[in-house]
């Protein structure tokens, strides 16, 4: 199985270099090619044509954009992918400091997700041939119906604003002090013992979090439910029920295993799309993730902030895919053969 792994990890590998590169140029040259100028954010405005000219020059932008696209990916080989124009600072700290963020929403909404999913797929399929099946139906039609965006203002305005109940903006009440560590918030703050921040952190997490869940879940539900009415078609659940195995035994023990196969490759496939959900998300929350940090971006025309986190997007979703396999090998023994 681990070499079945390796070679999981090397094709991936292998396939994600001309991806990512393929991805850098048309980002590039497509942003090189909007009307935006980013010397209009370095210059005061009494600056002159001859102060523009010496500053264009100084940064490549008077150079072709096939020249200034190898500049920057030689820097961005070695870790250097320029400095934010609005910010001030270099992009891969302003990445480093955001990404921990984006991550643990995506994650913590994936779980819940799956919270919602596994289940909701089992109740369908033991529902099967009954009323109570289609009126479930309908439900799951109607939640794939509505985007994770506009979950995230029913959820603010309902849960955070008429009730008043959970946080509905940033990652911690103002008060609270955010720790130094890796930048996921639920670890750090429980690794250094502190519960009520930990708490905090956990509260604005749910409504972004639950919004991201349920434009997810539906999906997965009626995945779910597919694979297993195929599985109760198979002989090892005919030979289940003849040894005298109850229905519940069957579908825990045998069919949910062979089902999640399929179930596993569209959450991998659909990943992305969460992950890239976030963004909305963030604004409607104020949560400082890369969603937020790409509308500043683009409200600035800050191009290399555009540049970096398009790039970030390509390689998690990338890796999140290489996961997903490894977790298809373990999974499935027919692919740990070599």
């Amino acid at each position: 199985m681990f070499k079945a792994l390796i070679n999981v990890a090397l094709k991936r590998f292998a396939g994600a270099i001309p991806t990512i590169l393929l991805l850098s140029m048309v980002v590039f040259f497509v942003l090189r090619a909007l009307p935006a100028d980013p010397l209009v954010m370095l210059l005061p405005p009494n600056a002159t044509q001859a102060d523009a000219d010496v500053v264009r020059h100084a940064l490549g932008l008077d150079r072709s954009i096939a020249y200034q696209y190898m500049i920057w990916l030689r820097d961005a080989l070695t870790g250097n992918l320029g400095s934010s124009i609005s910010f001030r600072e270099p992009v891969t700290r302003l990445i480093a400091n955001a990404l921990p963020a984006t991550l643990e929403l995506s994650f913590v909404g994936l779980a819940l997700a799956l919270i919602i999913s596994i289940p909701g797929g089992l109740l369908l399929y033991g529902t099967r041939g009954t009323i109570i099946e289609n009126v479930l139906d309908v439900l799951v039609v109607c939640m794939l119906s509505i985007p994770a965006f506009l979950w995230a203002i029913f959820l603010l305005l309902g849960f955070g604003v008429m009730l008043g109940w959970l946080p509905f903006a940033g990652r911690v009440d103002s008060g609270v002090v955010m720790p130094s560590g890796t930048g996921f918030l639920l670890i750090d703050y429980l690794v250094a013992f502190q519960w009520s921040s930990w708490q905090n952190a956990l509260a604005h997490l749910v409504l972004p979090a639950t919004a991201l869940a349920l434009g997810f879940s539906p999906l997965v539900i009626r995945v779910l439910r597919s694979s297993l009415l195929e599985s109760s078609e198979d002989h090892y659940v005919t030979v289940a029920r003849q040894r005298g195995l109850n229905e519940r035994q069957i579908i825990l023990a045998h069919m949910l295993r062979n089902s999640a196969l399929p179930t596993i490759t569209l959450i991998g496939a659909q990943f992305g799309f969460l992950f890239g959900g976030t963004l909305l998300i963030e604004v409607i929350y104020s949560y400082p993730g890369l969603g937020n940090l790409m509308v500043d971006a683009v409200r600035n025309a800050d191009l290399p902030i555009i540049q970096a986190v398009g790039l970030t997007y390509c390689v998690v979703v990338l890796t999140i895919n290489t996961v997903v396999d490894a977790a298809y090998v373990i999974l499935n023994p027919k692919l740990r053969i070599a």
